[in-house]
């Protein structure tokens, strides 16, 4: 809520700037932390120094919650937003965004139109990628000094690998999760998870571990709680993992088996003040040598085809950044893309399920 406070704060002080200055201003709403940054470093600074237009950054805990006050009170300061995959479709459903024009972004360098070199479903009426992150499993490797855990069915496994696991606290990523670890295949997953047999096939599973899971809701929670020794291994967000891994120096390794993917990237308030420079910086950053410039600042994979033989190594790090990315081959056939139509139709009866079982 602080956050969503400055955010709304900072960008009404900005109002009549940016009418005055509409040729010349952006303002960007976006997360903060490491991410914010990487986005400072691969889109901002370079796209400043190739047009001139001066960026204006604003942090909220979650954009699409400011975004969406905004055009319901009819005072749109902000021109463009990082927002979850899921809160893009419903707010272009709901009219609180302008659509985007695929063929305002750059081909690729031989020439693929972008249409063609983003992954599938990056591209919406209202929303184009700038990244992909993912619900992974990890582990920590001092506790496991022989036979390492390798898949959903290890993690559920607490006889061979003992210790208590951490995982989000919430129906969605750990029921699909589950079907995995009892053998179901990735890509039946939703198909099983759409039936009443399947639902209570994941609660079932569920139950093996329960007693053996500690809850986490904020994303700093997991790799936390390996570093403390409180967990052995961990269900959550790779790059949070991946920080702590390589940027602490901790013994941790992620298992992309299973690993389930999402996207982020950006779209633009209905009646943005600086609708034409909106869409001249999504062009820019999502070209694919920004996306890739991006991801060696964060483990979140380049949603661009193109872009992956582009990413280098971790900045600062003689480190190659490719395997860490949840998108790099190797890694994205291990897993699958969330489905956001399923969680559209079922998150409120499966939530509800959900904690009460929890409580249970």
């Amino acid at each position: 809520m602080k956050k969503l406070l400055i955010a709304t704060t900072a960008f009404a002080a900005l109002a009549t700037a940016a009418s005055a200055q509409s040729g010349g201003v952006l303002n960007v709403l976006d997360w903060g932390g490491a991410y914010g940054q990487s986005h400072a470093i691969a889109y901002n600074a370079p796209f400043e120094a190739e047009t001139g237009i001066r960026i204006t950054v604003a942090d909220a805990d979650n954009p699409a919650t400011p975004i969406k006050a905004m055009v319901e009170a009819g005072n749109v300061t902000a021109d463009v937003a990082s927002v979850e995959y899921a809160d893009a479709v419903r707010l272009c459903d709901e009219g609180a965004l302008e659509q985007i024009d695929p063929s305002v972004l750059s081909a690729a360098a031989d020439g693929t139109a972008a249409a063609d070199d983003f992954i599938e479903g990056a591209i919406t009426d209202c929303f184009v990628a700038t990244d992909v992150y993912s619900m992974v499993l990890a582990y920590d490797d001092s506790k496991f000094p022989e036979a390492k855990p390798a898949s959903p069915a290890d993690f559920f496994d607490t006889a061979k690998f003992p210790g208590k696991r951490t995982m989000r606290k919430g129906a969605k990523f750990n029921l699909e999760l589950a079907l995995m670890a009892d053998g179901v295949a990735p890509a039946e997953v939703y198909d099983v998870l759409s039936t009443p047999e399947g639902v209570d096939r994941a609660f079932a599973k569920l139950d093996t571990i329960k007693n053996d899971v500690i809850w986490w809701e904020a994303g700093a929670q997991p790799p936390q709680l390996l570093a403390d020794g409180e967990v052995t291994m961990a269900y959550a967000f790779n790059g949070r993992i991946f920080n702590a891994a390589i940027g602490e120096n901790k013994p941790f390794n992620i298992i992309w088996n299973g690993q389930i993917y999402e996207m982020e990237g950006w779209v633009i308030p209905k009646g943005a003040p600086n609708k034409d420079n909106a869409l001249k910086y999504i062009e820019f950053s999502t070209r694919p040598e920004q996306l890739a410039k991006a991801a060696e600042h964060i483990s979140y994979g380049p949603p661009r085809k193109s872009s992956a033989a582009l990413v280098g190594n971790v900045a600062g790090k003689d480190v190659p950044m490719s395997p860490h990315l949840p998108t790099s081959p190797g890694n994205i056939e291990q897993g699958i893309a969330s489905n956001l139509d399923f969680w559209v139709d079922h998150d409120g009866e499966l939530s509800e399920r959900f904690n009460a079982w929890l409580a249970g």
